[in-house]
């Protein structure tokens, strides 16, 4: 059954919204999505752990690893690593997280100078990465003795027992730059001297981070 109304109908072009006053400040770049992710006293202490955007990853395995918790932090939010796992590949996805820094990465590819190209070739299939640091002790952070990339070596020339020591690339004749250099001047050394990979030394000489070229271009 129809029904007539009996008073007029609008429609929202009918209308003008008369905007109210806005100052400079009120840009979109001053909005703060800021947000507490703990429980504090609010009005009498600032919030100890807050997240610059209101967004978390679950605590899954399918979800929140430590490729995404990196990728989270970059953009200012959280995420939490899941613990259906052993405490130590938990630990270590969490030390990966807290110990990056943007554009300078800490190397996964370790090796000490008695390694073999056999040791080499595994590293390579456990980590997917082709440079891999020598170092005094094996360490990340030990003193760089030289790196080796895929073009150091051809697999089926190269013996699998041959030591690192004889086909790597010797500190001697790498570009290296002190820790404290800042990207921007990375990516001018990298530039200039046509490498693609600059290690970041200690004054003691101790491996702290490499930065890559792939990095810069992406």
């Amino acid at each position: 059954m129809a029904y007539f109304y009996e008073e007029p109908s609008r429609t929202f072009g009918e209308y003008l919204l008369v905007p109210g006053y806005s100052s400079a400040e009120n840009v979109p770049t001053a909005v703060s999505l800021k947000t507490p992710l703990v429980k504090y006293r609010k009005g009498e202490e600032a919030c100890p752990l807050e997240m610059n955007i209101p967004m978390i990853s679950a605590i899954m395995q399918s979800v929140s690893g430590d490729k995404l918790a990196i990728a989270l932090a970059r953009e200012g939010g959280v995420s939490f690593i899941y613990g259906s796992q052993s405490i130590e590949n938990e630990a270590a996805m969490v030390r990966r997280v807290k110990s990056y820094k943007a554009g300078y990465v800490v190397s996964d590819s370790n090796l000490a100078p008695t390694a073999t190209l056999h040791d080499v070739l595994e590293l390579k299939a456990h980590t997917g990465h082709s440079t891999i640091a020598i170092t005094a002790d094996g360490t990340p952070h030990g003193k760089l003795m030289g790196i080796v990339a895929s073009r150091d070596y051809r697999v089926n020339h190269t013996p699998d027992d041959a030591s690192v020591t004889t086909f790597m690339t010797p500190i001697e004749k790498l570009v290296t730059a002190p820790e404290n250099t800042s990207l921007h001047d990375c990516n001018n050394i990298i530039w200039d001297n046509k490498i693609n990979t600059l290690p970041l030394v200690d004054a003691e000489g101790n491996l702290k981070y490499f930065v890559f070229r792939k990095d810069y271009d992406s």
